[in-house]
């Protein structure tokens, strides 16, 4: 829906504006790009950073009586695992341990283990139903606003789940409610961030380029691992506070220097550009960039910003081809992976590795290897989808491949740390490779597919649409995990092996699509080849 014309520099962010008001020239298209990239990664890097410390605390809200913590610096400065925990004696020193180790209320009782999985279903149901409306605001909003607004309230309610430990809070409803409306604001994030990068980077090596930058998500994880572990002896509320701080710093980061359309800088508009561009031999945004055509060139015409565009509706968006496949199986890849992301520390803890159970920091900071593989298995489904030009074959291959990886990891885990390392990061690799491929390069797709007639308004929708799906899945996986592990561990990875098995299922119809239209383009060549040399005068010559 159209706002009329407006003033074009009305959406330079301010930070921008000081940056040319100092330099006295502006930057070139190419560097706009380096500094979207930037800026989004450290803006997601924040949001997961930020869902982390509810893994770390678990064992510490909720912690075996027979063991008690050691204090030890976090992984990488310090050591990765601690020596086997010594059990609780009538020592003094012991009997103050033991005190603290007490756990939290009202997370500590027999049912404290549901508990816990229901403060993770509450915030990740309110994230997946937050999300379609997130992306429907999205591409409505200023992204640039909507996002920095999304950040800041994550930051101050993740803060206040921790400031419950210093405010002595030892209601259950506070702590819900506070992941309740966390979700919400962390709804923000994904399909602000996806949209951002569509409107920036066209096609061609999508699946690369936003491979690589989707290691926002384990760097994230990663980040967060560290900076919640490293203040937990301080009390446990530090982990809540200091990547809340972190998120909210981002926030205003991307206030100051995130331009959400190349429109908002005042670049041309690349889906507005003269229709001889599209005989150009290369992508036309590539061959831009080669030639300076922007950046020599700025564009003044104001019909084109980020706030006057017509956007589609959920119902539209959603019958984009290939949206509902997709969406459906993220539904099942996110169960998978944030079972993995919620639940990973607190088996590590329980589980013996060498006959030698770890403690809850050394447990958080193993799992950070986790996304160490989900970082390559990002990049490399993103290069594999561009070579193939075929996002649903990589996709359900890698997810099909993550069944016996997590079996051998669950079968043969705990013989050794080596091989714990080593399968655990295999399991990364294939469990986050088609979640980050399906989240990034398909979600950004299917935003500017042919049928929108280059509405770039649906990234935003699109986007949201299937990880919000996805999300839903995302809150069922942990809440399953709380009462299946319960019964044993082995099934809870009876599920995550049904869940990886369902998602490659669901895409099948896309893959059999991909794999007919390569046959197909593969047919005209091989014609050519049985026509003889007559059909090939550089073979004639030869003979």
């Amino acid at each position: 829906m159209s706002r009329g014309i407006i003033n074009p520099m009305r959406d330079i962010p301010p930070g921008i504006l000081l940056v040319r008001s100092v330099r006295g020239r502006d930057w070139s298209l190419k560097t706009y790009r380096y500094m979207v990239l930037i800026i989004t990664f450290i803006a997601y890097t924040g949001y997961h950073a930020s869902r982390k410390p509810s893994s770390i605390v678990k064992s510490v809200l909720d912690p075996d009586p027979n063991k008690c913590s050691n204090l030890f610096i976090p992984w990488p400065v310090g050591d990765l695992f601690i020596g086997k925990e010594v059990m609780v004696t009538n020592t003094s020193i012991d009997a103050g341990r033991s005190r603290k180790n007490k756990g939290w209320a009202p997370f500590n009782g027999k049912d404290g283990t549901s508990k816990l999985g229901e403060i993770d279903v509450a915030f990740l149901a309110c994230y997946s139903i937050g999300m379609y409306v997130a992306g429907h605001l999205g591409d409505r909003l200023d992204l640039r606003l909507f996002l920095t607004t999304g950040m800041i309230g994550s930051g101050i309610f993740v803060a206040l789940f921790g400031i419950g430990y210093f405010w002595n809070i030892h209601d259950f409803w506070y702590y819900l409610v506070m992941q309740m409306v966390a979700g919400l604001f962390q709804a923000t994030g994904w399909p602000s961030v996806v949209a951002v990068i569509g409107n920036w980077f066209g096609k061609r090596k999508r699946g690369l380029i936003m491979g690589i930058w989707n290691a926002h998500t384990s760097v994230g994880n990663i980040s967060g691992s560290l900076l919640a572990a490293s203040v937990l002896d301080y009390g446990w509320g530090w982990s809540f506070v200091l990547p809340g701080a972190f998120i909210f710093l981002g926030g205003i980061v991307v206030y100051m220097f995130l331009a959400a359309y190349p429109e908002d800088v005042r670049f041309a508009d690349l889906n507005s550009l003269p229709v001889e561009a599209a005989t150009l031999p290369d992508d036309v945004e590539t061959q831009i960039l080669k030639d300076g055509m922007v950046g020599d060139e700025q564009n003044t015409d104001p019909r084109f910003t980020s706030v006057n565009r017509r956007s589609v509706g959920l119902l539209e968006a959603c019958l984009i081809p290939g949206v509902i496949p997709f969406a459906l199986c993220l539904f099942f890849a996110k169960l998978v992976a944030y079972t993995f992301l919620y639940w990973l520390p607190f088996y590590l803890s329980h589980t013996a590795i060498e006959g030698q159970y770890m403690s809850v920091k050394s447990a958080g900071n193993l799992s950070t290897l986790f996304d160490v593989g989900g970082i390559v298995g990002g990049i490399l489904a993103g290069y594999i989808s561009d070579r193939l030009q075929a996002r649903a074959i990589t996709a359900a291959s890698f997810m099909y491949a993550a069944i016996p990886a997590m079996l051998l990891y669950r079968s043969y885990g705990y013989m050794s740390k080596a091989i714990n390392i080593v399968l655990m990061m295999i399991a990364g690799l294939f469990v986050n490779g088609p979640y980050a491929l399906i989240t990034t390069a398909v979600s950004a797709d299917l935003g500017t597919h042919c049928s929108l007639r280059g509405d770039s308004r649906a990234l935003a929708t699109v986007t949201a649409i299937i990880d919000g799906t996805g999300s839903i899945g995302a809150a069922l996986g942990p809440l399953l995990t709380g009462f299946l592990s319960t019964k044993g561990w082995d099934a809870v990875f009876v599920m995550l092996t049904v869940g990886a098995f369902t998602a490659g299922l669901l895409i099948s119809q896309l893959v059999v699509t991909e794999l007919k239209e390569k046959f197909c383009n593969q047919m005209p060549s091989r014609q050519n080849d049985l026509a003889g040399p007559a059909s090939h005068p550089l073979l004639s010559e030869r003979r």
